[in-house]
């Protein structure tokens, strides 16, 4: 069974991207970061996320991303392992210019040139299995894989409760998917 490395935030597009590449027959290793989020739920939502995944192993890193930048490649290098995972989706492309397809194979073919593993024939493999598809597509999909997206949480500006604030783009993005799916979103009464 190959071996990925998944970036894992606690979305729903993280979950649906992690579970997608373990029905492909990967075993995951997790990686989350701390970067400073205000919404700390989302460290408490991958914890429950790759606890139901079933992950070989769940990293959470600490880094100061507005004084260095963060990537999974490390420890991706450091497990041996050459392929990374992602939920990056077409939704995306606008707000993260590093979400679109080009940045994908452009940062896969920087993987393979920049690194040791990569310089002595280690080929990294960048898997965005969600790359081309709406929120609503992302949902249904995570749906047919029996995903509870109940775990999961999107919201930037979490009510001091930790219930969606419903007003981020994030949550507009949420809900109009779960809208466009015909499915009632968990998280939302």
């Amino acid at each position: 069974m190959p071996d990925v490395v998944v970036l894992l935030s606690g979305g729903l597009d993280s979950y649906t991207a992690a579970a997608i590449l373990k029905h492909d027959g990967y075993r995951l290793h997790a990686l989350s970061v701390r970067y400073g989020q205000r919404h700390v739920r989302e460290l408490d939502a991958a914890r429950r996320v790759a606890s139901a995944l079933g992950v070989a192993r769940h990293l959470e890193l600490s880094v100061d991303l507005s004084r260095v930048g963060g990537s999974a490649l490390a420890w991706a290098e450091a497990l041996g392992v050459s392929n990374i995972g992602i939920g990056a989706n077409a939704l995306d492309y606008s707000g993260y210019p590093d979400c679109r397809p080009e940045y994908m194979r452009a940062f896969e073919a920087l993987a393979n040139l920049a690194t040791k593993a990569g310089v002595q024939g280690t080929r990294f493999r960048i898997h965005a299995p969600l790359i081309q598809m709406s929120k609503a597509q992302i949902i249904e999909r995570g749906l047919t894989l029996g995903l509870d997206y109940a775990l999961t949480h999107s919201c930037y500006d979490p009510c001091d409760d930790g219930r969606p604030c419903g007003r981020c783009d994030s949550c507009v993005l949420r809900a109009k998917g779960f809208a466009e799916a015909g499915v009632r979103d968990p998280l939302v009464a």
